[in-house]
């Protein structure tokens, strides 16, 4: 018996029927499935034949062989701060848009879960980062795909007086910068003129946001480097922001980016190929 943790977005209802088929062939299969709280009560409230599963509030102590996402990139980077802590390896099964961290689409999941009880998928370690403000408490100081210092609440720059290793590197000037791990390279990273790297190198990117120099330009560290960032403006506060979920400090405190001790086990079907992805999703070289 495998046990299972679903996590899902509430943006799904064209995919209901599809869902509701693919959690009565696991529970069919004696896997026990637990689907969290809410997203469990979004699907009760659909017209769809759900099978009995049990339902778990996020942030529980979650124990499961392993967890399906079912949405998109967003839906995939919740699950990541839910249960990758914990080792749980993760499929995402894609009902969103792009899709581009998940393994399948839901077409396709039943024949990749079982392809991955088979021991048939591959499983990449991809690296995370972990933050630290020393003026406020994060609660989830990870991210999968990057941490971005962003200005707040004002048109004007903001100064990002940067070090590497304890040494100083530069004082970046513009709208902010992202620093982003080998999986985030191909989000917020990209668009900020970031280089693209493969998934599994051991590297962290730091890409200026609207630098207000010439000479400022994306730079690649280890991923042993221990970034630090003291933010100056005319504005009180500025935000960092971890996949997205943004968490507001206070001008002239000091944050600390590093590569976190645990990695994200994501699934991938055998034979998967970063550049085949790359052609697929982002048409690249197109």
């Amino acid at each position: 018996m495998t046990k299972m943790v679903v996590f899902g977005n509430q943006f799904q209802r064209e995919y209901g029927a599809a869902i509701a088929r693919l959690l009565l062939e696991l529970v069919q299969k004696g896997n026990q499935v637990t689907v969290e709280r809410e997203f469990l009560e979004y699907l009760r409230a659909m017209p769809v034949d759900l099978p009995e599963v049990v339902s778990v509030d996020c942030g529980a102590d979650i124990r499961a062989d392993v967890a399906l996402s079912l949405g998109g990139d967003g839906t995939f980077l919740t699950t990541v701060m839910w249960v990758a802590g914990q080792g749980i390896p993760i499929i995402g099964i894609n009902t969103g848009h792009l899709g581009y961290l998940t393994t399948c689409d839901i077409s396709e999941a039943g024949q990749t879960i079982a392809a991955w009880e088979r021991g048939q998928c591959d499983v990449e370690e991809r690296a995370m980062l972990t933050v630290r403000c020393d003026s406020v408490d994060i609660d989830h100081p990870v991210a999968l795909n990057e941490i971005a210092i962003l200005r707040q609440d004002t048109s004007s720059m903001i100064e990002l007086e940067t070090s590497l290793d304890g040494r100083p590197l530069t004082t970046y000037k513009g709208d902010g910068l992202v620093v982003c791990t080998p999986t985030g390279s191909t989000a917020y990273n990209l668009s900020a003129g970031g280089p693209i790297m493969e998934p599994t190198t051991r590297c962290i990117a730091l890409s200026p946001l609207s630098p207000h120099s010439l000479t400022m330009r994306p730079l690649v560290v280890p991923d042993t480097a221990v970034i630090t960032i003291v933010t100056h403006s005319r504005a009180e506060y500025y935000q960092v922001s971890l996949d997205g979920e943004a968490v507001v400090c206070p001008t002239g405190s000091r944050v600390t980016i590093q590569r976190a001790r645990t990695n994200v086990k994501v699934v991938q079907q055998r034979g998967h190929n970063f550049a085949a992805t790359l052609r697929a999703k982002l048409h690249w070289g197109e």
